[in-house]
């Protein structure tokens, strides 16, 4: 039959040689494409200088009475919480500082809001390779401010924050992704979508979690005096918003409590030196440091376009009423009301062994005051009268 003529053998033999030159193409593209994309994302070498404190060989003197005051001064006293030991000081940001802040962050906004999802994996891949080599270093950094032990360290500062870094880049863009939604009969020609864009300068205030100073503000014609928080997590609680402010292509101020201002610039320094390598303005990231007095101004400044508190419930009440005079948008944590529950299933050598350490870290941890400690203890019958006497001797 003469239309089966071109498949003759000999045409067979083109045919063939033709599909496997397309195949060896397509799959050189693939590769490259994979290899350059791969490429692209490479993290960046950098460098943040680590404070003399957290070098061999320094000493300080032991204040005898620690505070973050200084008489006659306006300066914030940096000390270590477990030994007293002198840190240095730090100047508190004023509201002309946080103005300008505001400034340098909303220019460098205009250009990041522009870069590709895959630009903005770079820099949190820049990021994460910098937390894996210096872990220890930024552990011994966040001992001194807040007077935790390594081991606290590694796993409340280093292992979360890696953690959410590694979600970010594998599932940040699939989760920023445009969505569809149905319409109706009536709006049949019409498409609806919903887009996330990034909002511009945000503000994150993360003083968490021990009760440690009074917040004055003015009601009426009296002062009322609150109690404030220290950061029991500087490194975590400031690059958690710093990873989702970064990919979601806004900036960020940064408030950290000034019971932890002597790591408050080294650790944005972590996201910032990460940005300059990676090319990008490191204004995206500021630092601010303040006496609770100069708060207000932040927290109500009309360039602020969203604001994430984490503390207490009393202070979120006057972040809430001070966010609403430029009716800025406020997401608050203000811990929860953690119960454990003990079996009577428990053997007794797990009760005494397992369950009783885990009940006293888990409510004395952070001097009670963790926002996922364990508030009360729920224990069934039979586990009741084993586990009191086992608590006292504890406690």
């Amino acid at each position: 039959m003469e239309f089966l003529t071109p498949l003759l053998p000999e045409n067979l033999l083109w045919l063939e040689l033709s599909i496997a030159v397309l195949g060896v193409a397509f799959a050189y593209l693939v590769a490259r494409s994979t290899i350059l994309r791969e490429d692209d994302e490479a993290p960046i070498n950098y460098a943040v200088p680590l404070p003399d404190q957290c070098k061999p060989g320094w000493s300080s003197r032991i204040l005898e009475h620690p505070s973050i005051k200084i008489p006659g001064s306006s300066a914030i006293q940096c000390y270590n919480p477990a030994t007293g030991q002198l840190l240095g000081q730090v100047n508190p940001a004023t509201p002309d500082g946080i103005d300008r802040a505001v400034a340098r962050a909303a220019e460098a906004q205009k250009e990041w809001a522009k870069t590709s999802f895959r630009q903005r994996r770079k820099v949190l891949r820049t990021i994460l390779k910098f937390v894996l080599d210096n872990q220890d270093d930024i552990a011994t950094v966040a001992c001194l401010d807040s007077g935790k032990t390594k081991v606290d360290a590694m796993l409340g500062e280093i292992l979360v924050t890696v953690e959410k870094l590694k979600w970010t880049i594998q599932h940040g863009e699939k989760a920023l992704r445009p969505e569809r939604r149905p319409s109706n009969f009536l709006m049949m020609y019409k498409q609806n979508e919903v887009r996330w864009e990034p909002l511009g300068v945000l503000a994150a205030c993360v003083s968490w979690k021990y009760a440690s100073f009074f917040w004055p503000f003015a009601s009426q014609s009296k002062e009322t005096r609150l109690m404030s928080t220290i950061n029991s997590y500087p490194f975590h609680n400031a690059l958690s918003p710093i990873i989702s402010t970064l990919f979601t292509g806004s900036a960020l101020l940064v408030k950290s409590s000034e019971q932890t201002a002597f790591s408050a610039n080294y650790f944005t320094s972590v996201a910032r030196n990460a940005l300059s390598a990676c090319g990008h303005s490191s204004n995206l990231i500021q630092s601010i440091v303040c006496w609770p007095q100069t708060a207000n101004h932040l927290t109500s400044h009309p360039g602020i376009s969203h604001i994430t508190f984490i503390g207490s419930r009393p202070i979120a009440h006057f972040v809430c009423a001070s966010a609403a005079k430029a009716l800025i948008p406020v997401c608050v944590e203000l811990g929860g009301k953690d119960p454990a529950l003990a079996l009577d299933s428990i053997s007794d050598y797990d009760l005494e062994h397992k369950t009783v350490p885990i009940l006293m870290k888990g409510t004395f941890v952070s001097s009670g005051q963790n926002c996922i400690g364990i508030e009360r203890i729920i224990a069934c019958p039979r586990s009741y009268d084993r586990l009191i006497p086992l608590l006292e001797e504890q406690i």
